[in-house]
């Protein structure tokens, strides 16, 4: 492929991120310039899985879309994938790379469970979906960064993930709560007295604070023992630079419990901004 199809593709990349996952967008512009294309075409590659309820009235239309990128990476893509971009730069960093088929696949299986309204039974479940979403996308972008280091900050990468994918889903809250889609296990539920129907109605203010809070407290939990899973080398540190964003906003949910479905969690762009560019100084998520 041209130098100069490989640079368009990877642009397209990153304005696809620029426009649907800002976060991730500058952890790209904070990593070696070298690495960009590659993590710009695995982010949106989780930006594309991660809109495709947004996109779709029913699941199986989003069956369709999540069969064409597995059928992608199985090697069995009906028709040139040239047109699409995000396609192009993916089949790119794998081979490059040589990143594991399987975990993307993977990742797609467990995004299959956004497509439809089923309640998250358990907290193992939520801990695997996280891992095979969140965790796995962290572990991915820390093998195109250093194959090496990768493999010491697998722990740290499980953990921050779950962190990560509790913090993402209590910002969705409100709008998963307009769809009837419920992530806060109905193990945590019934902990608090809760269980789908009556948290979905949002009236039992007390105890449904009680569930917000348990649910934040299991991304802290996971967040404490990515820390404590020792250092992160510098070579794949931007791969957790959006785990640094999770903090405060567990600790925020914490605080509000039920007013999450009111008031908005989600820091200001520019103090996330500022948060991601200190955190890449002192490698400290």
């Amino acid at each position: 492929m041209a130098e100069g199809n490989i640079a368009t593709n990877q642009d397209i990349c990153l304005a696809m991120l620029r426009d649907n996952d800002r976060d991730r967008y500058l952890a790209c512009l904070l990593s070696p310039q070298d690495k960009r294309g590659a993590l710009a075409a695995l982010y949106a590659f989780n930006a594309e899985l991660a809109r495709i309820r947004d996109l779709v009235h029913e699941p199986l239309p989003g069956e369709v879309r999540m069969q064409y990128w597995r059928d992608l990476l199985e090697g069995s893509a009906h028709g040139s994938t040239a047109a699409n971009p995000v396609a192009v730069g993916l089949l790119g960093a794998i081979e490059t790379h040589r990143l594991p088929r399987k975990t993307l696949i993977d990742m797609i299986e467990a995004r299959t469970f956004d497509l439809y309204d089923d309640p998250m039974e358990t907290r193992v479940s939520l801990e695997g979906y996280a891992g095979e979403t969140a965790s796995a996308l962290i572990q991915l972008a820390s093998l195109v960064l250093s194959p090496e280091a990768a493999a010491q900050s697998a722990d740290a990468a499980g953990h921050a993930g779950v962190a990560q994918a509790v913090a993402g889903l209590l910002l969705l809250m409100p709008l998963h709560r307009r769809r009837g889609q419920l992530y806060i296990p109905l193990q945590i539920l019934s902990a608090t007295g809760l269980d789908r129907d009556t948290f979905l109605a949002g009236e039992d203010r007390p105890r449904i604070s009680a569930a917000v809070e348990a649910f934040a407290g299991l991304g802290r939990e996971h967040l404490a023992k990515a820390r404590g899973a020792g250092p992160i080398a510098p070579a794949v540190f931007p791969a957790f630079l959006p785990v640094t964003l999770a903090e405060p906003v567990l600790l925020k949910a914490q605080r509000r419990g039920a007013l999450v479905f009111e008031r908005p969690l989600q820091p200001p762009q520019w103090r996330r901004q500022l948060a991601m560019a200190l955190a890449a100084s002192r490698r400290k998520i």
